[in-house]
């Protein structure tokens, strides 16, 4: 093996994000006896005049060997603790011999497609460990990659969609589960053929390459059937008046949806610090704006370091969203079921693409469980009508492309970014009360829900401190504990049918008289008396705490 072909020590990425990165355009799966979630730290290439070795935790990318001349490599690589080894096939004989071998070696094996360049693979890969943070195995869901912002960007314009440099080179590309669907340009691409000659000819021709140099502007191209092409939109990644690359997203099966054009411009300005990171140019400002950020939401910074950090206006309105998806545990969707971290990456670049169309200058960040958006130097007209239907769009599009609930809260105006934290905590009491007071909503400014938002902290209050809270109802809590009862329960429904008997036994579904006599009978066991405003007031609250087990 060449030494000089052996990546160096770098991050690792889990097997089954690296699939997602590479896509079934390239490579497939043939076995996998350790399951996909083995950890793969380095890349190499293997020549055929190499000795068969590898190294500990190692993607294993075996030239020129096909079929039973592979067998050593898989033997090697199993021995010596590789990860994966990919190899091109002849035909389904030599998959079942190899997905054999590969078991009793207990190393997975990938499949490379006949057509694909064994360069592109490697460069993928690469890529894809580059982006990946130090010592933790995934992707990077905090920062996410560009892959996963082709995905996102992919199910917001229901389009097929690729990412190029300024050279044209693919970088990353979204998955297809039909083949059919990706055109001839497409498949060129990804597998690092040049498009065809005739095709880009008549994109220069039309000017599409002058107008992606030169504006930030989504650009459609109609499709072209004796080309093999289909339906297109362009935008130019853009960082100042340089160009760093591409977005294009290619029409399916199915038409482009109504608001591909906006999410495109997004998912160009998300883009754009991905480039600029992988240039290296401002990768510690990456850090430092991330650092800056938290601090001045949770005000332990002031403003003034950010705002000269990105050059923003401290003295221009600002406010918080915020968002929250509730649990960690896997959700379903359409492809199946995903794993906690693929949520957190694929919300945050959702909430990224979306916002970023609207304001250029926003700023997200997630803090466990929560994503919060940083709205700097608004116009001075806007208002909180505006950012609640800007939320909206976003926990909309949540539901309808990820299958995820996600609920949203709108941090209170404010005319400063030293009045940030302020409405950073605003949207948290807001998301706070939605979780525990049963809101329906899916986005909420405070004056939607204050009472709910109110009672929400009161039973906060209520919850922390036991010396505050009537024995009597405690003792009734726990009489309904011990005998399977449902007193407490009545009583609560009572209370808020304002006192309406017939309303209140219709709800429990049992007859005004059996309602009568449970409340009797609360007040003889307890000693309320619920002709008193002051002790049905706190009883309508402290029946509210939820169960202490």
């Amino acid at each position: 093996m060449d030494p000089a072909a052996v990546s160096p020590p770098a991050a690792r990425i889990g097997l089954r994000q690296l699939l997602m990165v590479l896509g079934d355009s390239l490579v497939e799966v043939q076995a996998a006896p350790a399951g996909l979630d083995v950890e793969i730290r380095e890349v190499s290439l293997l020549d055929p005049e190499d000795p068969p070795t590898a190294q500990p935790d190692e993607l294993v990318l075996v030239i020129g060997a096909r079929g039973r001349a592979a067998f050593p490599a898989l033997r090697a690589a199993g021995r010596d603790g590789a990860a994966a080894v990919v190899v091109k096939l002849d035909g389904p004989a030599q998959a079942a011999a190899l997905s054999e071998a590969a078991a009793e070696a207990g190393v997975a094996l990938l499949s490379l497609r006949s057509e694909a360049r064994w360069e592109q693979v490697h460069a993928l890969a690469r890529a894809a460990l580059d982006d990946a943070p130090p010592g933790e195995p995934g992707m990077g869901a905090e920062e996410g990659d560009l892959f996963s912002l082709a995905q996102t960007t992919a199910v917001l314009t229901s389009g097929i969609v690729s990412i190029e440099d300024a050279a044209n080179r693919v970088l990353a590309y979204s998955r297809t589960t039909d083949s059919d669907e990706a055109d001839d340009l497409r498949r060129r691409s990804i597998l690092g053929w040049q498009g065809p000659e005739g095709y880009l000819a008549k994109l220069r021709e039309w000017g599409v390459f002058q107008h992606l140099h030169s504006s930030d502007e989504v650009i459609g191209i109609d499709s072209h059937p004796e080309l093999g092409i289909r339906r297109r939109l362009a935008v130019a990644i853009r960082s100042g008046d340089r160009q760093l690359g591409t977005i294009w997203v290619q029409e399916g099966s199915i038409p482009l949806s109504e608001r591909s054009r906006q999410a495109l411009l997004g998912a160009a300005r998300v883009a754009a610090l991905h480039l600029v990171r992988r240039r290296r140019e401002l990768s510690d400002d990456v850090t430092l704006t991330r650092t800056l950020l938290a601090g001045l939401l949770d005000g332990s910074t002031g403003p003034q370091p950010l705002a000269t950090h990105l050059g923003f206006d401290a003295t221009r309105p600002a406010a918080v969203l915020g968002f929250s998806y509730g649990t960690t545990e896997a959700y379903e969707t359409a492809e199946g079921v995903a794993a906690p971290e693929l949520t957190h990456s694929e919300v945050t670049n959702l909430v990224s693409v979306h916002i970023a169309a609207r304001h250029r200058s926003a700023l997200v960040t997630q803090v466990d469980p929560r994503i919060y958006v940083l709205l700097p130097q608004l116009p001075r007209g806007i208002d909180t009508d505006t950012l609640r239907g800007w939320t909206q769009e976003i926990t909309d599009a949540a539901r309808r492309h990820l299958g995820l609930p996600l609920s949203g809260s709108v941090g209170c105006l404010v005319p400063g970014l030293g009045d940030v934290p302020e409405s950073r905590r605003e949207a948290d009491r807001i998301l706070d009360a939605m979780a525990s007071a049963g809101v329906t909503v899916a986005v909420a400014a405070l004056p939607d829900i204050q009472a709910e938002v109110l009672v929400s902290e009161i039973l906060t209050l209520l919850s922390a401190r036991p010396e505050i809270r009537d024995p009597r109802l405690t003792a009734l809590l726990s009489h309904d504990s011990r005998h399977q009862g449902r007193l407490a329960e009545t009583l609560l429904t009572y209370l808020n049918s304002f006192g309406d008997i017939r309303a209140a036994a219709a709800q429990l579904h049992v007859h005004p008289n059996t309602l009568r006599y449970r409340l009797r009978r609360a007040e003889q066991l307890t000693g309320l008396d619920l002709s008193r405003p002051d002790q049905r007031l706190l009883a309508m609250l402290q029946l509210r705490l939820p169960p202490t087990g």
